[in-house]
This record gives C-alpha cells, sequence and structure tokens, in this order.
C-alpha cells in the first residue's frame, strides 16, 4: 500500500509518500521560516497563502523522486486538524479533491497522532505500549498509548506549551524567529548555577504543565540584569534547564503511574538535544528505552501524515466528499484500530 502524506498545519508545507513494504519512499518539505521571520511569529493568512502555492508542486515532485505517477498510489491523506484552520483547508480541500479526481480514498489525519507515530518510521520502531510526551510549539501533552487509537492524556498545557515558551523567551532576548532553536544553541554558551528558574507545577500531583509563569521569570529576569552575551547565555541554560527538568520530572511520574518501561517523545521540541540526553539518562537509570524520531521529523512533516493516514486507511476510515478541518481536536478521542 502506498500512501501520498499532506501536512499544512501551520507554517510548513510536507508532502511524502510512504509505501508499507518499502517504508518511505520520498519526502519534501518547505520551511515558511522566511516569511513570517519579519512578523516574529506565524501570520495566518500568509501560512495559507503560502500552502495554496507550494502544496501542488511539490506534490509533483515528491511522485517524480518516487518514480510514480497518481495510479500507483492506493490513498491520499492529509492533516485534518489540529492547527490553524486557513491552513488546514488548503491541505484538506487539495487532498480530499485529488483523492476524488484519482479515484483515490482520502483520510483525514490527527496532527498530533502524526507526531506521536513519527518513531515508526525509524528502523528500532517501539513496540506499544508506551508513554508518550508530545512537545511541540502548540502542544504539550504526556499520553498514555496502549495502541494506535488507545489514548489516555495524562497530562497537558494548561497555557503556553514548551516550544511557545522557546519560542516568546528567545524573544524577549532579541533572538530571531523561530527562537526556540537559536536560545537553545545560546544556552549552549551558558553557565551552570547563575541563575535558578522555578520548575512550574512539580510542587504538586498531577502531570499537567504550565509555562507562561516560566516565561514571565525570564522576562523579569532579562531586565533585572546587565544586557551581555554571556549574561543571555546564562539566562538561556537556566530556562532551558527549567525546561528539560519539567518535562522529565512529569515523564517521570507517567511511567510510574503506567508501569511502562518505554517512552516516546516527539514533536519539534524533541530535537532538543539537551532534552533527549536528559530523558535518555532518565530511562536508563528507570531500566527502560526512549525513542524518538529522527531530527527532521520532529517538526511538521508529510512522512508522518502518510504513515499514520496509511494505519487509519487500513482500519477503513474513509472520508466523504465533504472538506472539513478541526482547529481544535482531541487526540483520545480518535478510534482505535479494529
Amino acid at each position: 500500500m502506498r500512501i501520498l502524506g499532506i501536512e499544512t498545519s501551520c507554517d510548513e508545507t510536507g508532502v511524502a509518500i510512504y509505501d508499507d513494504e518499502k517504508g518511505l519512499l520520498a519526502h519534501e518539505l518547505y520551511s515558511q521560516v522566511k516569511l513570517h521571520a519579519d512578523y516574529g511569529g506565524v501570520v495566518p493568512e500568509l501560512a495559507s497563502r503560502d500552502h495554496v502555492k507550494k502544496t501542488i508542486p511539490l506534490i509533483k515532485q515528491a511522485l517524480a523522486d518516487a518514480g510514480l505517477t497518481p495510479a500507483d498510489l492506493d490513498g491520499v491523506a492529509y492533516t485534518a486538524g489540529p492547527g490553524l484552520v486557513g491552513a488546514l483547508l488548503v491541505g484538506a480541500t487539495i487532498g480530499r479533491s485529488l483523492a476524488y479526481a484519482w479515484n483515490l480514498p482520502a483520510v483525514a489525519v490527527h496532527h498530533m497522532e502524526g507526531h506521536l507515530l513519527a518513531p515508526m518510521l525509524e528502523d528500532n520502531p517501539p513496540e506499544f505500549p508506551f508513554v508518550a510526551l508530545l512537545v511541540s510549539g502548540g502542544h504539550t501533552m504526556m499520553v498514555e498509548v496502549k495502541g494506535i487509537g488507545e489514548y489516555r492524556i495524562l497530562g497537558e498545557s494548561i497555557d503556553d506549551a514548551a516550544g511557545e515558551a522557546f519560542d516568546k523567551t528567545a524573544k524577549l532576548m532579541g533572538l530571531d524567529y523561530p527562537g526556540g532553536p537559536l536560545l537553545s544553541k545560546l544556552a549552549d554558551q551558558g553557565t551552570a548555577g547563575r541563575f535558578t528558574f522555578p520548575r512550574p507545577m512539580t510542587d504538586r500531583p498531577g502531570m499537567d504543565f504550565s509555562f507562561s509563569g516560566l516565561k514571565t521569570f525570564a522576562a523579569n529576569t532579562i531586565r533585572g540584569n546587565e544586557d551581555d552575551e554571556q549574561t543571555r547565555a546564562d539566562i538561556a541554560y537556566a530556562f532551558q534547564e527549567a525546561v528539560v527538568d519539567t518535562l522529565a520530572i512529569k515523564c517521570k511520574r507517567a511511567l510510574k503511574e503506567t508501569g511502562f518501561k518505554r517512552l516516546v517523545i516527539a514533536g519539534g521540541v524533541s530535537a532538543n538535544k539537551h532534552l533527549r540526553a536528559e530523558l535518555a539518562a532518565l530511562m536508563e537509570k528507570l531500566g527502560g528505552e526512549v525513542f524518538y524520531p529522527r531530527t527532521e521529523f520532529c517538526t511538521d512533516n508529510g512522512a508522518m501524515i502518510a504513515y499514520a493516514g496509511m494505519q487509519r486507511l487500513k482500519n477503513q476510515e474513509i472520508m466523504d466528499l465533504s472538506v472539513k478541518a478541526h482547529p481544535r481536536w482531541p487526540i483520545d478521542t480518535l478510534k482505535p484500530l479494529r
């Protein structure tokens, strides 16, 4: 089975073709970073318009790279949510229309399920069950995963997601957009112990997250100290350490509650080297394993949508001719595979 996957939930246009026997056949990605950089964040209308321009050319390129024609495909998968509604509608409209024109089934994919299943694209995929930490610009959540579609949310962010807090703090420090990766790079030059940031919501039970206060603490720390390069690096170090420690503490709680020995981390923030090292050390101490996608599949991409779509298509979850987008779509409402 060969599936064309289309991802347009935010500011990256991703297209991929996945074969359930041969694996990933083609993978194309266009980032809108330069388009939104002058605004310091994603402008939804500009994002939607750019997806209109880029999606079809990327589909043509993916087919050419794989040496395939539409007649060689068995289905089309597209991200239907959550995300920016305008951007979602671009991918949903193109995906549903192409499937109709090519006489193929179409399947709507949950964006966060795509991230959750991204490690399945690797040579050493995790077996079920596992705990998944999903950390991206718009979402931070802890999920108990017993199988595809068998999800229980253990905790989630009640305000800013971890990636959002990284980007907003980076902006406070005068770093370019997107600031999260630049803040992490600056933190590599920082000194441990000069600043101590709080670990929000770790002093109470549960696995919910809150990073807005950490961002405010960073803003006050920036204003209260000299604006030199080393001070900025030390603040970046302390901020990153606080976020990573908080995530690790909640992961430990989730593993204890479920009794699972496998941890999956996915989403854009899962590319953070310090987070990966911290969680690897945690799992080694607990006698378990940690899994994550390669760096290029941590951020939004078509490959994860093609893979998730293949699983859903095999489950006979075929869309009718309507085009629907779900800017808010709880992951625990998805159906388990039959």
